[in-house]
């Protein structure tokens, strides 16, 4: 038990590290958290790819807040995290996932998603 809220709270923090401006504007950063076949479904419903969208100057920056997180183990290796974002600058609230791998001794997001909603 303790083994997974130690888990939930490591992930917690690489979510929110994903959401910096620092982070966020680091190409070399992202790259450290993000998967070589990374990919995203935007909650715009855009597909972004990591070899395609992060450029020298990493990706947009914008002030969102994390809340209601929570973790799903598929497997050892694999965990499906869940939460919601407040946009603060277009004002609008998202559903949130992202499918986590356990490789090379370090967490690597694979996957996200995010999903617009009224509140």
């Amino acid at each position: 038990m303790d083994d997974l809220i130690k888990l939930k709270e490591h992930l917690c923090d690489l979510e929110t590290t994903l959401l910096k401006p620092e982070t966020r504007s680091s190409k070399e950063t992202l790259e450290k958290l993000l998967a070589k076949n990374f990919f995203e479904i935007g909650s715009s419903g855009k597909f972004l790819y990591r070899n395609q969208e992060i450029t020298d100057t990493g990706i947009d920056v914008v002030k969102m807040t994390l809340s209601e997180f929570e973790i799903h183990p598929l497997s050892e290796e694999i965990i499906l995290t869940t939460y919601r974002i407040y946009n603060h600058e277009t004002k609008q609230y998202s559903l949130r996932s992202s499918i986590w791998k356990y490789q090379n001794q370090t967490w690597k997001m694979q996957f996200h998603q995010g999903t617009t909603v009224k509140s």
